[in-house]
């Protein structure tokens, strides 16, 4: 009875092995605020986008564009406020 339970505790160690390593670590997710810190793959993924959205995905093209906005724009954590002194005409 124990040799027959010794090749099944193997196939699973090893099915669990390859399962595990099957398992890669997603790939990373590009937030807005590493886009807009990193010029070169911000311009990259803008031409990519341009060109084919439908296979890099609406979420990815959105945070592109934002940096982009917050790049062009600045990150807008100032409010305009109205000068001093108003202008005399």
């Amino acid at each position: 009875m124990v040799t027959a339970m010794k090749p099944l505790s193997h196939f699973s160690t090893l099915l669990f092995t390859l399962v595990l390593s099957a398992c890669s670590p997603s790939p990373a997710i590009d937030t807005v605020e590493s886009l807009a810190a990193n010029p070169e793959r911000l311009k990259a993924l803008r031409l990519q986008c341009k060109l084919e959205r439908a296979k890099l995905g609406d979420e990815l093209c959105n945070r592109v564009a934002e940096a982009t906005n917050r790049r062009f724009l600045g990150d807008r954590k100032t409010t305009d406020t109205p000068p001093k002194d108003p202008a005399k005409f």
